[in-house]
């Protein structure tokens, strides 16, 4: 079984998310075309990818190796605010249940360190394997936000999930 973890960034990390920001395809279907990619380097430059707005932490493997990471960002309607998180995995990881797993130990982290009441995640509507793994890590399917995303030329659906505090922990989950 491989072991899953979150840790911080450091600079060895950096060159897997320019990888991200420009190699067609490689973090699937959201590709939004090519970035800057001297952005992770000036970014972890001033914060070390950890902010109140908006954070990210590597999904570690086994001996430590980056398989890729998760990030949350702060959201929030007049009176309340939540944490929507993402997770973007190196194809060589993807489909061996390191990412539940990692959303997992995600909302177990944030639950514990922020005060939170909920926790949202958004996916495309044909990313079957996202779904699975976000009901697996706790999360429960709400329903479709309409054309809320621009991609490849067209505006795009989304499904959004959400887990709150409340919500039991699924077995199995990383305690980060």
């Amino acid at each position: 079984m491989i072991v899953v973890g979150l840790r911080p960034v450091n600079e060895d990390d950096l060159e897997m998310f320019r990888r991200f920001v420009t190699e067609p395809g490689l973090i699937g279907l959201d590709w939004a075309g090519f970035r800057d990619a001297q952005v992770p380097a000036r970014r972890f430059a001033a914060n070390g990818y950890l902010s109140p707005e908006h954070s990210r932490l590597i999904v570690a493997v086994d001996d430590d190796r980056a398989a890729g990471f998760v990030d949350w960002r702060s959201r929030g309607y007049d009176v309340s605010n939540f944490w929507e998180i993402g997770i973007a995995l190196l194809p060589d990881w993807r489909g061996r249940g390191i990412g539940w797993r990692a959303q997992a130990a995600l909302c177990n982290y944030l639950f514990a360190h922020t005060p939170a009441e909920r926790i949202e995640a958004r996916t495309h509507p044909d990313n079957i394997a996202e779904q699975r793994s976000l009901e697996k890590a706790g999360f429960q399917h709400e329903g479709k936000l309409r054309s809320i995303e621009f991609r490849e030329g067209q505006w795009c659906d989304a499904w959004v999930y959400s887990r709150l505090r409340k919500d039991p922990t699924p077995a199995q989950a990383p305690i980060a």
